[in-house]
């Protein structure tokens, strides 16, 4: 069985979401998928997005292709992972000497 993981479409008329999932690459966008893995939700201004990377890596490791937004994304995440941990300040201690 060939599994992608990709964007599956949720939300009302002009309010899209959407859902990052693995899925059987033959079955429909909007049909059976095998795991979520995250959302997106392309309206919203603050937090866009949240991804599973764990699961995702998971899924990339026994094989599963990804699709081009959601490779996007992933890149996105990391950046921001990355950015986050070189924040992250260094606290110094005075000696007592």
């Amino acid at each position: 069985m060939a599994v992608k993981i990709r964007m599956k479409r949720t939300g009302a008329k002009n309010d899209a979401s959407f859902r990052v999932v693995a899925a059987d690459a033959r079955s429909p966008r909007d049909g059976k998928n095998l795991e979520t893995l995250g959302w997106y939700k392309p309206t919203c201004k603050d937090k866009m997005f949240d991804l599973n990377m764990e699961r995702i890596e998971y899924w990339v490791s026994v094989g599963a292709q990804v699709s081009d937004t959601v490779a996007s994304l992933m890149r996105k995440t990391r950046k921001a992972a990355a950015a986050a941990a070189s924040a992250v300040p260094v606290v110094a201690t005075a000696d007592a000497n």
